[in-house]
């Protein structure tokens, strides 16, 4: 059937205005598998929207050969609310600007309450289990109130992926190469999105801690599974995060690539008929989140990076200099930023004034930082 497209309003802050989402519906309304894409829940991320725009375009042409086999459902821009933070003619959409913190943070716990639900029912049959879980996942949601316009967001992206087979959240990191976050249970079955992507990292970790939109449909299962040991439990939820390189890698010719490589995903995943062809070969195996050091600026200064995305970096090697411009002499106005474990230099700050804790860069390594061992792994 031809795409139907459905606009959310969500809750208003201001007498006189409106905020909404728009939601583009492909192949027919809860066929499996369904897959879940939003764009830019980080409003001020804006590869992933451009690379929606090209995807789109791929899923008309498949829908008017009727070849979506589920149902796909894209969100261009998951974040209204950021899209319209302005100051002083600059977009600034991590943060909700009323008060709410990082807009991928704090989503609705899912696993509490469906647990408590689903007590005593649970048993043998897997795929009866996946139904139970994903109608009480949509029932809890469905139960919740909406006070403030974040809410709101977070509610109505909710009920969109609750139910999904699939969910790909598209970010993009400063100045980085692709990388994807995922749980541990979907490796090596999410081996194909990262050759598809031609990914440079992947990142696995049970519980991140800090309670992102693609953990909130991911983690539950696992918790689940492990909560009801006695029960069949799979891991029904594809749920990850993709970093589509850094902010200023937008362009048709990277989001056109970006867009064929997702849709080939969603044909080896049979959401979308049609061969995608071979399997490009990895460009790197999964590492523990725990293994990605977040270097941090020591102080305020101007950084001089003496190192690049991609290269191979060796504990103790000088990053950048950090350059105090306020010193008398020049002679003692460097600093060495260095690396505290061996891996692939993933991504730099872009703007290159810094203050005191601001991340420099991010080297992820093969073995578990004992520092990140237990604790959140996520930047704020």
């Amino acid at each position: 059937m031809p795409r139907q497209t459905e606009r959310l309003p969500l809750v208003t802050a201001a007498p006189g205005s409106r905020q909404e989402l728009i939601v583009h519906h492909y192949g027919t309304a809860d066929a499996r598998p369904k897959a879940y894409l939003q764009a830019s829940l980080h409003a001020d991320e804006t590869p992933g929207m451009l690379v929606q725009h090209h995807l789109m375009g791929l899923l008309e042409a498949a829908e008017a050969d009727f070849a979506i086999r589920g149902e796909i459902l894209l969100v261009p821009y998951a974040n209204p609310i950021g899209l319209a933070q302005q100051v002083n003619a600059r977009l600034v959409g991590r943060y909700d600007m009323a008060g709410g913190g990082n807009f991928n943070r704090n989503w609705p716990d899912l696993f509490g309450p469906v647990a408590e639900k689903l007590e005593g029912r649970l048993g043998p049959d897997a795929e009866s289990n996946v139904a139970l879980i994903r109608s009480a996942m949509t029932a809890h949601i469905d139960g919740l109130k909406a006070g403030t316009p974040l809410d709101s967001l977070r509610l109505a992206l909710a009920r969109l992926a609750a139910d999904a087979d699939i969910v790909l959240d598209l970010h993009c990191d400063d100045d980085a190469l692709m990388h994807l976050f995922l749980v541990p249970a979907h490796w090596p079955q999410g081996a194909d999105l990262a050759a598809e992507l031609g990914c440079r990292a992947v990142m696995l970790s049970a519980d991140s801690g800090g309670a992102s939109f693609d953990e909130t449909f991911s983690t539950p299962w696992t918790k689940l599974a492990e909560r009801f040991p006695e029960a069949a439990i799979p891991p029904a939820c594809f749920s990850g995060t993709v970093e589509l390189r850094g902010q200023a890698d937008v362009s048709d010719d990277l989001a056109e690539k970006d867009a064929k490589a997702l849709f080939r995903f969603l044909q080896r995943r049979g959401v979308v008929a049609g061969d995608p062809g071979p399997l490009p070969e990895p460009s790197c195996e999964a590492t523990p989140l725990e293994g990605c050091e977040a270097i941090k600026a020591p102080a305020t200064g101007v950084l001089s990076y003496e190192t690049h995305l991609g290269d191979e970096i060796r504990k103790g090697q000088v990053i950048a200099y950090l350059v105090d411009p306020t010193a008398a002499d020049p002679k003692h106005a460097r600093r060495a930023i260095t690396s505290s474990t061996d891996g692939l230099l993933l991504s730099r700050r872009a703007h290159k004034f810094v203050f005191p804790g601001f991340s420099v860069a991010k080297v992820v390594g093969t073995e578990p930082l004992p520092h990140l061992i237990g604790g959140s792994l996520l930047e704020d």
